[in-house]
């Protein structure tokens, strides 16, 4: 009974309370405690609606909120409710407890001095919360419903907005701490989102806190644990995890251009960061990309221009995923690829990277220990190899690519010791028929906004030199040897079996896409191969000719000579002995070629046939002739 009536005197006093309730004064009350905490005059455009029983609340509808003396509203609400505490309420005080807003519009300007229209409420959380303060905090929480926030800077070249935010705002009275939890929508994605601070005070003030803030979205992660200060400009240092299922979309969604049209896909890093303005220093660096890890330290810095340093170390490497979209040839694999190159990633950012693995894979090419630096600056992609295991041996060199407008220029010298001639020539040119062990220098030049237009314009050097290997397809000192018995009786099915070397020596001259041949020399133990003439890099065909020889073991010196041709394609040439040379060589031939070339033997010859045939022979065409008519007699 006495509970009951106790409660039944607090509902009468209540009831009592709301009849004889000064309306004018409390939402007197109410606007001066909201000024108070927010720095922001309130400005009531709508109805007030004022409840006591069975809630205490104030709502004001259709409310703006000014400060420092803008004409513009920083926070336009359509409904500010101001929830009273209880108890005070009962002893004729008024005092919120905490303030919701629903569909509020806040406006956030920047000039370029860095402050910003909301800079009179940070000073005035700065000084009703510190103590000592005559004008305390009086509530501590802000509820935020179906917002929207529009930021601006002072030139207007960066515009964000933030939709539906859910946002809970939280800095109790009785502690120094600031927590804020909420959802909001940005971008077309959905943001989970919190931030604390362990001292409120400090964090406005620009002073050293503790901060911990979590950003969860479907294309990016993002967590920070650690300090934070901002008295000249800002300051972080802790750590810092980012984890995306494709960072190909997570860059989109940020606004920044992903490079390339392959690769970038799930991503993450964890590392110490240390940020001072635009600048991210990251130490301890674990970072994972398509599957590749690696450690070290990265630096990225965002003052005007994007800049990205890192040097990073890994166990394995693989490039496939960034170059599986970049052919040279077409898909017949017997002409240059005429896509246009898409440079545009070239333009998006600076870039000064070092890397080492112990394996890299580049598509179908497996490399050992490598050390690689790329430099990218101003449109310049600058690639260095300090050494890669390669091919079997070492390989060392530089890639350049230059950006005007849609044409690349390219510049390409290479060092390649030791390696594997089979792996070398089938993996960079396609030719497939070589076989041994060498070196191979090569300094190119190209233009082009195509491959088709690097070939076209390829200019530079290449030297080839091999040992112990062979030359498949054919095989000389067989082909020689039949032909030195009967010259006459046809090379056979000379395509076969191979051509072993002691010593080879390619020197090429490329001018405007022409390969010319300035030194190409086969030694063997039996047999020899000189070969004079060009190929053509962008229709990829030889027309070249040379000389085989035959060895005499004994003396070393050369024996049977037969001259022959190479044309065709790279992957497939024609090589056919000169048949003129073979007539020449014949017992039966030679004579009568050497005889129709005196006119007087001729017209006998012609009186010969004549009478077997029992009839004039047709006129030959000028200067074949007579040779072949008798060959084809003979």
């Amino acid at each position: 009974m006495p509970v009951a009536a106790f409660f039944g005197v607090a509902l009468i006093g209540l009831i009592a309370t709301s009849w004889f309730l000064n309306r004018d004064a409390l939402q007197k009350a109410v606007e001066a405690q909201i000024r108070a905490v927010t720095g922001l005059d309130l400005v009531v455009k709508g109805k007030i609606d004022i409840s006591v029983f069975p809630a205490s609340y104030v709502s004001f509808h259709d409310v703006g909120l000014k400060g420092g003396g803008t004409s513009d509203p920083a926070l336009h609400v359509d409904v500010l409710t101001a929830n009273l505490r209880l108890v005070p309420l009962l002893l004729r005080r008024f005092e919120i407890s905490d303030v919701m807003m629903l569909r509020p519009a806040i406006h956030v300007v920047r000039d370029g001095n860095g402050e910003s229209n909301w800079t009179p409420f940070v000073e005035t959380i700065v000084r009703t919360m510190k103590p000592g303060a005559e004008n305390q905090v009086s509530f501590s929480e802000i509820r935020i419903q179906d917002g929207v926030l529009n930021y601006r800077d002072a030139g207007g070249e960066a515009t964000e907005k933030f939709a539906d935010i859910d946002l809970s705002l939280a800095w109790p009275s009785i502690s120094r701490s600031f927590a804020a939890t909420g959802q909001f929508d940005w971008r077309g994605e959905r943001v989970d989102g919190s931030i604390s601070a362990s001292d409120f005070v400090a964090l406005l003030s620009g002073d050293r806190s503790g901060l911990k803030a979590r950003l969860t979205s479907a294309p990016l992660k993002l967590a920070f644990d650690g300090n934070v200060a901002n008295r000249t400009s800002l300051m972080m240092e802790g750590t810092v995890t980012v984890d995306s299922l494709s960072l190909r979309n997570a860059l989109r969604w940020t606004g920044q251009p992903p490079p390339g049209s392959g690769g970038f896909g799930r991503f993450a890093l964890k590392a110490r960061a240390n940020v001072v303005g635009g600048s991210v220093a990251l130490t301890n660096v674990n970072v994972e990309l398509d599957g590749n890890v690696a450690e070290g330290v990265m630096t990225f810095n965002n003052s005007g221009r994007q800049t990205l340093q890192a040097t990073l170390a890994a166990g394995a490497l693989d490039f496939t995923p960034y170059i599986s979209t970049f052919r040279l040839l077409a898909s017949g694999q017997r002409d240059w690829n005429r896509q246009l190159f898409d440079l545009n990633a070239l333009s998006a950012t600076d870039l000064d990277m070092r890397l080492s693995a112990a394996k890299v894979t580049v598509g179908a090419t497996k490399l050992g220990r490598t050390a690689f630096g790329a430099n990218l600056r101003g449109g310049a992609l600058a690639l260095s190899i300090g050494e890669a295991q390669m091919y079997g041996g070492i390989v060392k060199g530089s890639f350049g690519v230059a950006r005007s407008d849609a044409v690349a220029d390219v510049k390409a010298q290479f060092q390649f010791n030791d390696v594997d001639l089979q792996a070398c020539a089938s993996e960079l040119f396609g030719i497939t028929k070589l076989s041994g062990r060498g070196n191979f220098n090569v300094s190119l030049v190209a233009s082009g906004a195509s491959p088709f237009g690097l070939a076209q314009s390829l200019d530079g050097t290449a030297m080839l030199t091999g040992h112990d290997g062979a030359i498949s397809g054919f095989n000389v000192e067989q082909l020689l040897k039949r032909l030195e018995r009967r010259p006459l009786s046809g090379g056979g099915n000379f395509r076969q079996g191979s051509t072993p070397y002691d010593n080879l020596t390619v020197a090429l001259k490329f001018a405007d896409g022409i390969a010319t041949a300035e030194d190409i020399r086969l030694e063997g133990p039996t047999a020899k191969l000189t070969l004079t003439g060009t190929a053509s890099v962008p229709s990829r065909e030889y027309d070249m000719k040379g000389v085989a020889s035959l060895i005499s073991a004994p003396s070393g010196a050369a024996g049977f000579e037969l001259p022959f041709v190479v044309q065709g394609p790279w992957d497939d040439p024609l090589i056919f002995p000169d048949p003129e040379s073979l007539i020449r060589r014949s017992p039966a031939t030679a004579p009568l070629l050497d005889a129709v070339k005196d006119r007087k033997a001729r017209d006998a010859v012609k009186s010969v046939i004549e009478r077997f045939t029992g009839g004039p022979l047709r006129p030959a065409a000028p200067d074949a002739p007579a040779a072949v008519e008798a060959g084809k007699t003979n």
